[in-house]
């Protein structure tokens, strides 16, 4: 068994309202990580997790393995209608936990977090492209077009190779995939 603690977290926003809710499981080992191993962890975990999340009555959004500061995170996005709450977090969070300590996959030590995507969530998978037709986006390019990287547009199409979306004057351009470093909900504040 893994050494390991629980913690919560939820931020808020001015408001008062709640934006993102996180609950967090720290795993303490000490092994050497490899590149190469971190799309592994991520499609374990997601295969792992799905059904937890489903019987919950989540969806489960994305996971990711990435470094911060020193600190190895495995991230659980997860979302229903009406947004997330900490008990949601933390119900996830209890259940795979256990999953986590007897499959022993990952030869790291890392913090285990289940999230709500939060506002500014990307889209990434095809149900999230379904979802948002019709949705203000924010896209960035990793290189400039027409001498900008960022647009902001109306969803309007997309399939496995571009993404195309209106501007407010009813002009459309249509982005190659592999052209973009990210595409979320815009933030309107």
């Amino acid at each position: 068994m893994n050494e390991s603690s629980l913690f919560f977290v939820a931020e808020e926003n001015i408001s008062g309202q709640s934006r993102a809710v996180s609950c967090a499981h720290e795993y303490n080992k000490e092994r050497k990580f490899s590149v190469s191993r971190r799309e592994e962890y991520e499609q374990k975990t997601e295969k792992l997790l799905e059904p937890v999340v489903e019987e919950l009555g989540f969806e489960l959004v994305d996971v990711e393995y990435v470094k911060e500061g020193g600190t190895w995170y495995l991230r659980a996005y997860i979302d229903k209608p009406g947004g997330i709450t900490v008990d949601d977090c933390e119900a996830v969070s209890r259940r795979f936990s256990d999953i986590l300590d007897e499959k022993d996959y990952i030869e790291d030590s890392y913090v285990f977090e289940v999230s709500s995507p939060g506002l500014g969530r990307p889209l990434k998978k095809e149900k999230d492209f379904a979802r948002s037709i019709g949705e203000e986006v924010e896209i960035r390019t990793y290189r400039a077009v027409d001498r900008q990287k960022e647009f902001v547009g109306i969803l309007k199409r997309y399939d496995d190779e571009t993404v195309t979306i209106a501007y407010e004057d009813d002009s459309e351009q249509t982005f190659d995939r592999s052209e973009i470093a990210l595409i979320r909900l815009a933030l309107d504040f």
